[in-house]
């Protein structure tokens, strides 16, 4: 751990950005949220604050990214393919994990994409309720130069009221290309 530390902070070091994380709770297992997600940049980024904080997560990644040749280089670093076109089961597969006593935290990015979209997708929020874990919102923003891993809160399993909370604290973030940013909101919040 002490080696990606110190590759983690040579990159902060020499990348111009910042690394800005709060004290996390002592809670191991938890979802972080990578948010805005608008460049492949953002992966790096979330590696450099976790091994910047000796954290070890588990990530989703859709599954077209563990085909060679990175295929053995994202399972090492963590990863879980997620096939898009049959998303359903990946929130049972993780709530039973941790319900197994599996402990990890789990990175997510529920833009889904590096593109503008219209909704997050929800199943952050779901695995958090279902499993009863705590959510710390990770964050990039190109205005300040800054990243890292900010508020932490417990979902209320109130769709609207959990994600004033995200819409809050996500207000002022731009990600890395600001114009492909998709707002916090799901598509359940509209129903």
């Amino acid at each position: 751990m002490r080696i990606r530390r110190s590759i983690a902070r040579a990159g902060w070091a020499l990348s111009g950005w910042k690394h800005v994380s709060q004290p996390l709770p002592d809670d191991s297992i938890r979802i972080l949220i990578g948010a805005p997600h608008t460049s492949n940049w953002d992966f790096i980024f979330m590696l450099g604050i976790l091994w910047d904080l000796e954290l070890s997560a588990k990530y989703l990644g859709k599954h077209t990214l563990f085909k060679r040749p990175f295929g053995p280089l994202m399972r090492a670093l963590g990863g879980i393919p997620v096939d898009r076109r049959n998303p359903a089961g990946i929130v049972d597969d993780v709530v039973a994990r941790v319900k197994q006593g599996e402990s990890f935290s789990l990175v997510v990015t529920p833009e889904g994409t590096r593109a503008k979209g219209e909704y997050w997708k929800s199943g952050f929020l779901r695995i958090a309720v279902e499993a009863g874990l705590p959510i710390t919102l990770g964050f990039v923003d190109r205005t300040t130069k800054t990243s890292g891993l900010g508020l932490t809160f417990v979902p209320t399993g109130d769709v609207r009221t959990d994600m004033d909370t995200v819409r809050a604290f996500y207000a002022d973030k731009s990600g890395y290309h600001p114009n492909k940013r998709t707002e916090p909101r799901l598509r359940e919040e509209d129903r």
